[in-house]
């Protein structure tokens, strides 16, 4: 049992911080108050004069996949040889003894989603996962939680010399994929179990059954306002979840971004616009999003910027003219909900994992110090 006495409690429920106790059993916070008097035989925490967060949340990045300092030998993000690559499941690549994990968590963000990168019109499953631990297996809080496809320069880049040259190839091969896997559900839903009637295996095909049932969205790389909207009516058609991932030209866009309801994962936002369809990037697109009624995730697409800067781009973004409380959701509840694990994680509330980042002031200013970062109950910085 652990006991955090007398913390400023930022929940990311309500926008006014306060006082009070939290106490966490068998890793899930189980009451948040003023409990006077002594804490038992449960570990406590004075965090009297610190403000208490929920563990930070990273809606996208490519955490565990591509390795630290060690090249092509650490980088499994995007497979080179299909360009349409569905049946592949991020779990598989993920390395928790890469340095990148601790750094991420010395820094409170204490569960990411990660997965396949972006070369891929089609590119596999993406997973969410805490980030201390030595076994996968044993740090997944859910795997699939979205099925990776790109929009725009990287796929055409990236598989030119295959015939992918153009945006419209693009979406065409999505939607050939998708037209696939729905004639192949259709077939083995008919063949009601009997193996002489089912189609052939095919684990593409497979591995878009979830897409088609609404089980998990599309996670689509779209930088380009027309690269979203073509995501988005590729989703329409389909009847299929969406999420769209970088949004880099969202500000552009956001009273029609907010009017489809799509939750939307900005960045990475810091550094040079290295791509064409990168020259509108800027810190104030979070906050013109927030503003227009969006659901917005600040990411980090890590390494593109360090995972353990994600507070940092969220300061950033408040610098821009980001609502402090917004820009606090962005890193928090909002990519919880966005990856589809709020109930477990992303605000400080009874029954979630006992998940929380400790400071000596607010996370978006670099001068704060992390004092303590708890994930599941159990203090792994101090």
């Amino acid at each position: 049992m652990l006991c955090i006495k007398n913390g400023l409690v930022h929940d990311a429920v309500t926008e006014e911080p306060k006082i009070a106790d939290i106490w966490i059993e068998n890793g899930k916070i189980t009451a948040i108050g003023s409990f006077p008097g002594p804490a038992g035989d449960a570990q406590v925490i004075d965090a009297s004069g610190l403000s208490v967060y929920p563990g930070f949340v990273e809606a996208h990045c490519h955490l565990g996949v591509d390795g630290y300092g060690i090249g092509f030998e650490g980088d499994d993000v995007n497979e080179r040889g299909d360009v349409v690559a569905a049946h592949l499941r991020g779990l598989d690549a993920i390395n928790p003894m890469d340095p990148t994990f601790r750094q991420a968590v010395e820094a409170g963000v204490t569960c990411v989603a990660t997965g396949p990168g972006s070369a891929n019109v089609l590119g596999g499953t993406f997973l969410a996962l805490k980030t201390v631990g030595t076994r996968v297996d044993h740090m997944v809080v859910k795997d699939p939680i979205a099925m990776k496809c790109a929009f725009g320069e990287n796929p055409k880049r990236c598989y030119r010399e295959e015939g992918n040259c153009t945006r419209m190839t693009t979406a065409a091969k999505l939607r050939e994929l998708l037209f696939k896997a729905s004639e192949y559900m259709e077939k083995k839903e008919a063949a009601a179990g009997d193996v002489f009637r089912k189609p052939a295996f095919d684990m593409k095909m497979e591995a878009l059954i979830p897409v088609l049932k609404g089980e998990i969205p599309l996670k689509a790389h779209a930088h380009q306002a027309n690269d979203i909207f073509t995501a988005i009516r590729i989703a329409r058609e389909f009847g299929v979840k969406l999420t769209l991932e970088h949004c880099t030209e969202g500000h552009l866009i956001a009273g029609e971004l907010a009017r489809e309801g799509f939750p939307v994962a900005v960045g990475p936002s810091f550094g040079h616009a290295t791509k064409f369809e990168l020259r509108n990037k800027t810190f104030e697109t979070p906050g013109i999003l927030a503003d227009a009624g969006c659901s917005v995730s600040i990411i980090t697409d890590s390494p593109v910027i360090p995972q353990q800067y994600l507070p940092l781009c969220a300061g950033l973004a408040v610098k821009s003219g980001m609502k402090p409380f917004d820009a606090l959701k962005a890193i928090t509840i909002n990519p919880a909900r966005h990856i589809g694990i709020d109930r477990r994680v992303g605000s400080l509330e009874p029954g979630k994992d006992g998940d929380l980042v400790i400071t000596d002031g607010s996370p978006f200013d670099l001068d704060t110090q992390v004092k303590y970062v708890v994930v599941d109950g159990t203090v792994v910085v101090s």
